[in-house]
C-alpha cells in the first residue's frame, strides 16, 4: 500500500478508544493527571529557557563590551542547539528511551544554564546557550512524543496535546517577563538561571511518575542520517539568524546556502537508507506536511509579533524593558486560554476548521497592528492584538500538534515530535528574518526621505547620516552625539520604525493569508481526516 497518501476510506474511522498505530497503546497512563502534568513541566523548563536571553542583550553587551555578532550568536544560540538537535535526538529516544532522554535533558539543563549565568567571556557563554539548547533538544520534542505514545488516539489525547501546547507556548511569552523582573533587581546572568528550579522540580517527578519503554522501535538509527540533520539545520538556523546582521549579509547567505546543499544530501540519503531518521513516504502524507508547514508559519507568526512588537513598544511607544514584557502577557494568556477550546473545536469541527479560526485570529491580530499601533496608541490597542495573536496561535497550534503526531506509527513518533518543534524554531527564524530584513530596510528609506527633508541636519557627516538609517538604537546613539537635534531625531527615527514596522506587519498579513488558504484547500474535512488517518494506521500496520 501507498505510504505516502493512501486513499481514504470513509468506513475507517477510527474511534476515540482506538490509536492510529497499534492497537496495544493505552487509552490514557495510570495517574494520567500526574504525568500530563509533568510532561508539561518539563516542557516549560525548555520553552522558558529558549526566550530569556534577547531581553538581556543590552546587558550582557555592556558586560563583556561585546559586539553585536557576538549578541546575535547569543541570541540565537538556545534555538540553534535546540533546533539543530531535535531530529537525531527524536531517533534516538524513540530506539533508547524516551524517558531516559527526558530526565538526561532535564538534568544537562542545570550545569549548561549555570555555565551561562556564570560564564567569564562571551565565547562561553555563547557555547553555554547551544548546550542548553540541545539539553532542550533531548527533553522538550520527547515530552510530546511520551504524549503521543502514553494516551491511546481520541479525546484524552487531543486533551492532552491541547493543554501542552497553551501552556508550553505560554511559557516562551513569560520567560521574558520574568526576566525583565529580574534584571531590575540582579545581573544579567539570574535570566538564565530562571529554569533551573522547575527542572530540579521536574527531575524526580518524571523519574517517579512517567512509564518507560512504551510504543518504542527497535531499529537501528541512521546514523549519518543524524549528522547530516545537525549539520544542515544548525547551518540554516544560524544563516537565518544572522541575516539581518550589520555586516553579516553575505557570510548568512553562505552560510544558508550550505544548508541547502546539506539539505540535499540528507534527502538523498533518506532515500537509501533502511532505516531512515525521518521517512520521506510519512513525510509525503497529507496531513503530515500541511500541518508542519502551516503549524511554522504560526509560529513564525507568534515569534514575528514578538520579536517587532517589542521593539516597538520600546522604541516608539518608550515603554521600559520590563514594561514591555508585561505587555505581551495577553498573547501568553490567550494561549493557555485557547487550549481546552481548542481541543473542543476539533472534536467537533475538525482539524481544518479549527486551524482556519487560528489563522482568522492571527490575521485580525496584525491587521490591528497595522492600523491601529501608532506613535500615540493606548495599550488597549496593543493589549488586544496580542491576545488575539495568542488565542490564534493556541487554537492552531493544537490540530497541527495532533496531525503530525498522528499521521506517523507511534513506534517513530520521535519525528512528528521533531518536526513539531522545528515548527516553533525555523518558524521564528524564517518569519524574524524575513520581517526584520522588511523592517531594516523600510527604516532606512523612511529615515533617508526624512533626512532629505529635514533642516539643519545637513551639517552631518556623511557618515553620520547613514549611521542614522541603520537602525532606531543607532539613530538614539547619535541623538546623544548631537543634542541640538536630538528631540528632531528621535522624533524621525521614531516615525521611520513604525513605518518600517508597517511594511513587516504587511509581510505578516500576507504570510498568514497564505497559510490559511494552504489548510483551506489542502487540509481534509472532518469525516475524510478521520478515514486518512485511519488508512494511514492500517499502512502502518502493514509495514511492520
Amino acid at each position: 500500500m501507498n505510504t505516502s497518501e493512501p486513499a481514504p476510506s470513509s468506513a475507517s474511522v477510527p474511534s476515540s478508544t482506538t490509536t492510529t498505530s497499534t492497537a496495544s497503546a493505552p487509552v490514557v497512563p495510570q495517574r494520567a493527571g500526574v504525568v500530563l502534568s509533568t510532561l508539561i513541566l518539563a516542557a516549560l523548563v525548555c520553552n522558558v529557557n529558549l526566550s530569556v536571553a534577547n531581553i538581556a542583550l543590552s546587558d550582557i553587551g555592556r558586560a563583556f563590551a561585546s559586539g553585536q555578532t557576538p549578541l546575535n550568536l547569543v541570541a540565537v544560540g538556545c534555538s540553534l542547539g535546540l533546533a539543530m538537535s531535535v531530529l537525531y535526538l527524536g531517533a534516538l529516544g524513540d530506539r533508547y528511551g524516551r524517558k531516559l532522554l527526558l530526565i538526561t535533558g532535564l538534568v544537562l539543563t542545570l550545569p549548561f544554564s549555570l555555565l551561562a549565568a556564570f560564564a567569564p567571556t562571551i565565547e562561553i557563554l555563547i557555547a553555554a546557550r547551544i548546550l542548553t539548547g540541545v539539553a532542550a533538544g533531548m527533553a522538550f520534542p520527547t515530552t510530546l512524543a511520551l504524549i503521543t505514545a502514553l494516551w491511546g488516539f481520541g479525546p484524552q489525547r487531543l486533551r492532552a496535546i491541547a493543554l501542552w501546547s497553551g501552556v508550553s507556548g505560554g511559557a516562551a511569552i513569560l520567560g521574558p517577563v520574568f526576566a525583565g523582573a529580574l534584571l531590575e533587581v540582579a545581573w544579567w546572568g539570574s535570566v538564565f538561571l530562571i529554569a533551573v528550579p522547575p527542572a530540579l522540580l521536574a527531575i524526580p517527578l518524571v523519574m517517579r511518575f512517567v512509564p518507560a519503554h512504551v510504543n518504542e522501535t527497535r531499529d537501528s538509527v541512521d546514523q549519518l542520517g543524524g549528522v547530516l540533520s545537525v549539520a544542515m539545520i544548525a547551518l540554516l538556523v544560524l544563516g537565518l539568524g544572522l541575516v539581518s546582521a550589520p555586516g553579516l549579509r553575505v557570510t548568512s547567505l553562505v552560510l544558508i546556502a550550505l544548508s541547502f546543499v546539506l539539505v540535499a544530501l540528507f534527502l538523498l540519503r533518506q532515500r537509501r537508507a533502511a532505516n531512515p531518521l525521518y521517512d520521506l513516504a510519512i513525510a509525503r502524507r497529507r496531513l503530515f506536511w500541511v500541518a508542519a508547514v502551516a503549524g511554522m508559519i504560526v509560529f513564525g507568526a507568534l515569534m514575528g509579533a514578538m520579536f517587532i512588537g517589542q521593539q516597538f513598544l520600546q522604541n516608539v511607544l518608550n515603554y521600559s524593558t520590563l514594561s514591555a514584557g508585561l505587555a505581551v502577557l495577553p498573547a501568553a494568556f490567550g494561549m493557555v486560554l485557547a487550549a481546552p477550546i481548542s481541543a473542543r473545536l476539533v472534536q467537533n469541527l475538525g482539524s481544518r476548521i479549527t486551524m482556519l479560526i487560528g489563522f482568522t485570529c492571527i490575521l485580525l491580530g496584525f491587521l490591528l497592528m497595522l492600523i491601529s499601533w501608532k506613535i500615540t496608541t493606548p495599550y488597549i490597542w496593543v493589549g488586544l492584538a496580542y491576545l488575539l495573536v495568542g488565542l490564534g496561535a493556541g487554537v492552531a497550534m493544537t490540530p497541527a500538534s495532533r496531525l503530525l503526531t498522528s499521521s506517523v506509527p507511534v513506534s517513530r513518533v520521535g519525528m512528528a515530535s521533531g518536526t513539531s518543534d522545528l515548527q516553533r524554531d525555523l518558524g521564528g527564524a524564517i518569519l524574524q528574518a524575513v520581517l526584520g530584513s522588511i523592517l531594516t530596510a523600510g527604516y532606512a528609506a523612511a529615515m533617508a526621505k526624512s533626512l532629505g527633508s529635514a533642516t539643519g541636519l545637513e551639517s552631518m557627516t556623511a557618515s553620520t547620516q547613514a549611521a542614522l538609517q541603520v537602525s532606531y538604537a543607532s539613530a538614539a546613539d547619535v541623538s546623544a552625539q548631537y543634542p541640538q537635534y536630538s528631540a528632531q531625531i528621535l522624533q524621525a527615527a521614531q516615525e521611520a520604525f513604525l513605518g518600517g514596522s508597517n511594511w513587516a506587519y504587511l509581510a505578516a498579513v500576507i504570510a498568514v493569508l497564505i497559510g490559511g488558504a494552504l489548510v483551506l484547500l489542502r487540509l481534509p474535512g472532518a469525516k475524510a481526516e478521520a478515514a486518512l488517518l485511519a488508512d494511514y494506521a492500517r499502512a502502518d500496520s502493514s509495514r511492520r
